[in-house]
C-alpha cells in the first residue's frame, strides 16, 4: 500500500531504471503539470462543477461531472492517498464522456479542502509524505462507510443520475478497500466496483475489507500491480475464494510490469499501455453491470 515498504519498492525501482531520486522527483512535477488523457471515443459534451455533500461528519468538497443531457448511471470515485487533484478531475470527466455521471471526492475534507498538496508532488517527496500521512491515518473502517452512504446519497438525489440503473465505484490506492465498504454498505445499489493497485483488500484484521465479500452483490475488476503482488502473494488468491463463494464474477488480474500507482496519469510509474487496458476492462464491467 501507499504507507507499506514504500522506501523498498522505491529503492528497488530506481535501481532497475538508473534513475536518481531527484531525476524521479522532477518526473512526477512533469506528469502532473503534462497528463493528458485521451478523450473516450465518441465522447460526449459533459457538464461538470464543484459541489459540496452534507456528511455525519461535516462537508465535503467533490467534482461532479457528467453528459451534458438526459440521466444516466452514476459511479463514484475514490482517490489514492494523495486526494483529490487535476489528474483525477480528469480521470472523472473521461469517464463522464463515456456516458457516466460522476462524482470524484475529497477524502480529506475533515482537516482540508483539496487539493492537499501541490499540482506534480509525489510520494517520493518526504515532504509530501509529511502532509498526506496524517490525513490517511485519519480515515478507518468508520469512516469510510459513512463517507459512502452519503455520497450514494447524495448521487441518487441528483438528476443527472438514472435511479433504474445501479450505481457504480472505483478506487485506487488507499480508495481500494473503500470501494469494497461502499458496495457492502449498498448492495442492492452497487452494481460494479473496480480497485486499481488497491492496498489492504485483505488483512488479518477483523474489518479487512475481503471479509465484507458476502454482503456485496456487484460485479468486481480488482487490477493488481506486480510488486504489490510480490509483496502479498496470497491475496488475490483470498479474493478469488470470497467472490468465488458469494458467486459474484470478480476479474481478478496482476498487472505485469505496473508499479503501485501505475494508473493515474499524473503518477511518475505512470504505465500508459497497462493503465489503459486496465480501464478499458473497467469500461466493459461498467458496461455489462450498470445497464
Amino acid at each position: 500500500m501507499c504507507d507499506q515498504h514504500y522506501e523498498d519498492d522505491l529503492n528497488d525501482y530506481l535501481r532497475k531504471t538508473g534513475m536518481t531520486r531527484r531525476r524521479f522527483g522532477a518526473l512526477g512535477v512533469a506528469m502532473g503539470l503534462m497528463a493528458v488523457l485521451p478523450r473516450a471515443a465518441n465522447a460526449l459534451d459533459v457538464s461538470e462543477s464543484g459541489v459540496e455533500v452534507r456528511t455525519p461528519d461535516g462537508v465535503a468538497d467533490a467534482y461532479f461531472v457528467h453528459p451534458a443531457s438526459g440521466a444516466h448511471a452514476g459511479v463514484l470515485i475514490w482517490p489514492d492517498a494523495l486526494g483529490l487533484r487535476p489528474s483525477f478531475r480528469r480521470m472523472g470527466r473521461r469517464l463522464a464522456e463515456s456516458g457516466y455521471a460522476v462524482l470524484v471526492v475529497n477524502p480529506y475534507y475533515r482537516k482540508q479542502r483539496a487539493p492537499v498538496i501541490p499540482d506534480g508532488a509525489t510520494f517520493a517527496e518526504q515532504s509530501t509524505r509529511d502532509i498526506v500521512m496524517p490525513l490517511y491515518q485519519s480515515l478507518d473502517a468508520r469512516t469510510h462507510e459513512t463517507d459512502a452512504k452519503a455520497f450514494v446519497t447524495w448521487l441518487d438525489a441528483q438528476a443527472a443520475v438514472d435511479k433504474k440503473r445501479k450505481l457504480g465505484t472505483m478506487g485506487y490506492c488507499m480508495g481500494g478497500p473503500i470501494t469494497m465498504r461502499t458496495a457492502a454498505a449498498f448492495p442492492e445499489r452497487i452494481g460494479a466496483a473496480a480497485s486499481f493497485h488497491g492496498g489492504g483488500l485483505v488483512t488479518d484484521q477483523p474489518d479487512s475489507p475481503h471479509l465484507l465479500v458476502p454482503r456485496m452483490k456487484a460485479q468486481y475488476l480488482v487490477a493488481i500491480a506486480e510488486n504489490d503482488d510480490q509483496r502479498e502473494p496470497e491475496a488475490k488468491n483470498v479474493l478469488r475464494e470470497a467472490f468465488a463463494a458469494a458467486a459474484l464474477p470478480a476479474e481478478i488480474e496482476v498487472y505485469a510490469g505496473a508499479m503501485h500507482g501505475w494508473c493515474p496519469p499524473d503518477s511518475p510509474v505512470y504505465n500508459e499501455a497497462q493503465a489503459e487496458r486496465a480501464w478499458g476492462r473497467m469500461l466493459v464491467l461498467f458496461e455489462r453491470a450498470l445497464a
